[in-house]
């Protein structure tokens, strides 16, 4: 068994940024919190559409969103992902009603992305620490900002995070040899158009089911095997 040290240096850096978050919340104007999330926002667009456009198969991007958000919607991810969100909130009787929302679009958001697959696989197959402890670095500057306006919730996205992550680095020495490079362009693809749904409602301009479009990230390599 594969000890995953860069998926506990992970839920570190999540836990350390949101509770830096939470006392800097608590400290800052509305109006000022409302601005840097509006930010962030526009950051994870940004990041979401450079993801996006790494593409070189559009039919793929196209179908695996399309079979992964119906997939999703079948299966009712996200009410399940909200249920136990609120069974957590209750758990631990916190009265934030962001609570839920935090945890959600937090947790959806630190395992979409290559870095978290690559580097899964890197830790897994090699030992190789460097992509995830970067990785961590980034979600833990992260979890302070949603943290600010969310609250708790974005501190217990660790756990999704870790188990995920961890899983990967796990299962490495079996999906690697799996994995093309193409399937891992267009899984790529695919998350940042799940990211980019991110940005579109940290700006309140659409809310999106995000949850319910993650088989999409599963639809990704196998249609990259046979339309590839």
């Amino acid at each position: 068994m594969i000890l995953p040290l860069g998926s506990f240096f992970n839920v570190a850096c999540i836990i350390v940024g949101g509770v830096c978050g939470l006392a800097l919340g608590g400290r800052l104007p509305e109006r000022v919190r409302h601005i840097v999330f509006s930010g962030l926002g526009l950051c994870v667009l940004i990041i979401g559409i450079q993801m996006g456009m790494q593409s070189k198969n559009l039919l793929v991007l196209v179908f695996s969103v399309l079979l992964g958000s119906i997939t999703g919607e079948l299966l009712n991810l996200e009410k399940r992902l909200t249920k136990a969100a609120d069974k957590l909130k209750t758990l631990i009787k916190s009265s934030n009603s962001k609570f839920t929302e935090g945890f959600v679009s937090t947790s959806v958001l630190f395992c979409i992305g290559s870095m978290a697959i690559l580097g899964s696989f890197e830790e897994g197959l090699r030992g190789e620490h460097t992509i995830l402890f970067t990785k961590s670095i980034l979600d833990g500057f992260a979890a302070m900002a949603f943290a600010a306006t969310y609250g708790a919730g974005v501190l217990f996205s660790a756990l999704p995070v870790f188990l995920y992550q961890g899983t990967l680095t796990e299962l490495a020495t079996y999906l690697q040899p799996i994995m093309t490079e193409g399937m891992m362009t267009e899984l790529t693809a695919t998350g940042g158009a799940l990211i980019i749904g991110i940005g579109i409602s940290l700006l309140e301009l659409r809310t999106i089911s995000l949850t319910n479009m993650l088989p999409a990230l599963f639809f990704a390599p196998i249609l990259t095997y046979f339309l590839g």
